[in-house]
């Protein structure tokens, strides 16, 4: 078993797990009146805005859900080595300029840009 897969595997599942409750506790319960789907409008933006705004949010939590389940994957066969290398590098690539992307939008205020990075970190050394 490659370690740092696994750790990596295993952080990506956390961060977007943690990433769709805080979601839910801290910015769209407020916006709930009934439902799932937050439909509260949330100046300037309209209902419309708000229910994509979730359904992004969420999407981001599957992807690193995905991610993590293709490490943790990784991390217990990689046999395939054209095939290893090239998913390992794409996840350490997105990893890493997501983390940038939260880093530079949120001057280092979101702390998902530490998370991002430390799968990319660890992806690579795995």
């Amino acid at each position: 078993m490659q370690i740092y897969l696994f750790i990596a595997g295993s952080l990506a599942i956390l961060v977007g797990l943690v990433h769709s409750i805080l979601g839910e506790v801290l910015i769209f319960s407020r916006l709930r009146i009934d439902g799932i789907v937050p439909t509260s409008a949330a100046p300037p933006l309209q209902q419309r805005h708000v229910r994509i705004l979730w359904a992004s949010w969420h999407i981001v939590s599957i992807f690193g859900w995905a991610f993590g389940a293709i490490l943790l994957r990784m991390a217990f066969d990689g046999s395939d080595q054209n095939l290893f290398v090239f998913v390992k590098d794409s996840i350490i690539v997105s990893m890493f300029v997501s983390a940038l992307i939260v880093l530079v939008a949120t001057k280092g205020r979101h702390p998902g840009w530490a998370g991002l990075l430390a799968v990319a970190v660890l992806t690579w050394l795995g």
